[in-house]
């Protein structure tokens, strides 16, 4: 069957920032994609950067409406560029995880009673919703909460052990426990409680839709090993309303990452002319999602650099540790990724590019990388000047669980004799420095999980994959290589940023498509060509510099642990 008359397969990405859509081939080939920037396209929401924050409560969190608007504007583009909807058999996609979506009694009745003559807002926003917001993952509310959670069942390790991850600020769990106490008669008007994929996949289905098996490890409520809700976390959560009341709430959870949850709502066939046999395939996690934008072999790595920065990588071993995060992968039972998470990725180097001279050409980057990649490796011109090693964290930051700011230490070349730098550091220093920062973070959490990829090498990855915004940039792409190394070298996934997209678009394709007991990796994996979707962007470990980095390691640690003594709930 030729491109032009095949299936076609639709993907969407709702970050914080944006909505992306990428329409895809049985082949895996793009002919179409389109996205709404909240800022630029609808500022009239009143947020910044996508979101509003609350500094005195460090509240983050979106108006759930722009999302909607989002949806029929995005579609309307394709729309304009001829996307073939009628084409489309299948859809899934990713949604910015942790967030939650809280449908008012009507809600599920709202979407299943759409009129295709008026938009998704006008009809949704005032009627189907609770709350008119969802917490974004920027939001460091749930001190309390989170506290709680890690004493529940004994421990962060505990915790860890079994939803995946210690608590965090972001994840779900504690984000309900806090609502429902700040919210109780909004709480009790609440019929359903959604994730943000999930909330995505509800639009499109025109009813609730059911969990994904991987973002519901976002949550700090789901117990992997095992496969069901963990009763003690969900009665810490409800408080007195009540573990059962909760349960309804939330609703259950698909194991299978693949097939139909069923076919598109008749609002899309009848306002954009999708079939009405295109089904909708569960949407998962952006995090998830990124790792399904390439048939990802153990040991290589994908490190993420958006708004946050992510390095992921699956592995058939649940080893889970307060440091990191485990979830079910999202297509491959018995597979499981493990995460790493940053809120200070892409606008804290933004933060250090604004303190340099403006650029004179058209990329904004353009100073920041000729400065970070004319400065040598931590900062010394030679190895008797001192290491420079720092923290660049404008909001509070996740790993660590540490408060904003920003602090410069140097070290001696070999770790040793750790100070804070008293005269402080140029602007021009900074640049390499936080992006040293950022990715000496990555290896040091990462080291136990990674093993040496022959003798002759030392335990790092075998290929490094970027994604995001910043896997355009040439400084980060040859610092990733000199302090996380990469026996095989650094890719730049040349998806155009739209990884997650993509990866939902492949997901559809796969769930769709799939041969009885196909997995993932087999069916996108015979399809997926390298050639034309990876460009190698840095020639990844070198000996002499990993080295290096390596001898400060312990000693970045140091740094970081003597910030916390600093943190209030610490002294």
């Amino acid at each position: 069957m030729s491109t032009q008359d095949g299936p076609l397969y639709l993907g969407f990405d709702l970050s914080t920032q944006q909505l992306k859509a990428i329409v895809i081939t049985s082949e895996l080939k793009v002919i179409c994609e389109a996205k709404a920037d909240f800022d630029a396209d609808l500022s009239k929401y009143g947020i910044k950067k996508g979101v509003f924050i609350n500094d005195a409560e460090r509240e983050v969190y979106a108006p759930v409406a722009m999302w909607l608007e989002a949806v029929d504007l995005v579609l309307q583009r394709l729309k304009e560029k001829n996307c073939p909807f009628q084409r489309i058999k299948g859809i899934s996609g990713a949604g910015q995880q942790h967030g939650s979506v809280y449908w008012s009694m009507t809600g599920e009745e709202n979407l299943g009673s759409l009129n295709p003559e008026s938009t998704l807002v006008d009809q949704l926003a005032k009627k189907a919703f609770a709350h008119p917001f969802s917490p974004n993952w920027q939001d460091a509310s749930t001190q309390k909460e989170c506290d709680a959670f890690d004493a529940e069942l004994g421990s962060p390790e505990k915790l860890a052990q079994v939803t995946g991850s210690k608590a965090h600020h972001r994840f779900t769990g504690p984000q309900i426990m806090r609502f429902h106490k700040k919210y109780p008669d909004i709480y009790r008007a609440t019929s359903r409680i959604t994730l943000v994929s999930s909330f995505l996949a509800s639009v499109f289905l025109g009813k609730i839709a059911t969990f994904d098996i991987s973002d519901v490890c976002g949550m700090n409520l789901w117990d992997i090993n095992a496969g069901a809700w963990s009763e003690p976390l969900l009665s810490l959560a409800a408080g007195a309303d009540g573990l059962e009341d909760l349960k309804k709430k939330l609703g259950s959870v698909r194991e299978d990452g693949g097939g139909s949850m069923g076919s598109i709502s008749s609002y899309f066939v009848s306002r954009y002319g999708f079939p009405s046999d295109c089904g909708i395939a569960p949407f998962t996690g952006d995090n998830p999602s990124t790792i399904l934008a390439l048939p990802l072999r153990p040991l290589d790595a994908i490190v993420s650099l958006g708004t946050s920065t992510t390095f992921l990588m699956s592995t058939p071993k649940y080893k889970p540790d307060p440091s990191y995060h485990f979830f079910n992968h999202p297509t491959t039972a018995g597979l499981y990724m493990f995460m790493l998470c940053y809120k200070n990725g892409g606008l804290a180097r933004e933060k250090i590019r604004d303190t340099l001279p403006p650029s004179k050409t058209s990329d904004p980057w353009s100073i920041f990388n000729e400065t970070a990649l004319s400065t040598p490796p931590l900062g010394q011109i030679s190895h008797s000047n001192p290491a420079k090693l720092g923290l660049y964290f404008p909001l509070p930051e996740i790993v660590p669980n540490v408060r904003a700011g920003m602090w410069r230490y140097n070290c001696n070349s070999d770790g040793t004799n750790l100070q804070e730098s008293k005269e402080g550091w140029s602007a021009e220093a900074d640049a390499r420095a936080i992006v040293e920062s950022q990715i000496l973070s990555l290896r040091l959490r990462s080291q136990n999980l990674v093993h040496s990829p022959s003798p002759s090498f030392p335990p790092q990855p075998g290929r490094i994959y970027l994604v995001g915004g910043g896997s355009l940039n040439p400084a980060i792409a040859r610092i990733v290589g000199d302090a996380l190394g990469g026996v095989e070298g650094v890719y730049k996934l040349d998806v155009g940023g739209n990884a997650c997209a993509l990866g939902g678009a492949y997901k559809a394709v796969w769930a769709m498509e799939r041969k009885e007991g196909e997995s993932f990796e087999e069916l996108i994996g015979g399809r997926w060509r390298e050639s034309e979707a990876v460009v190698k962007v840095d020639e990844g470990y070198r000996a002499e510099t990993w080295g290096r980095y390596e001898r400060v390691l312990k000693t970045f640690e140091e740094m970081e642990n003597e910030v916390l003594k600093g943190e209030e709930r610490n002294k």
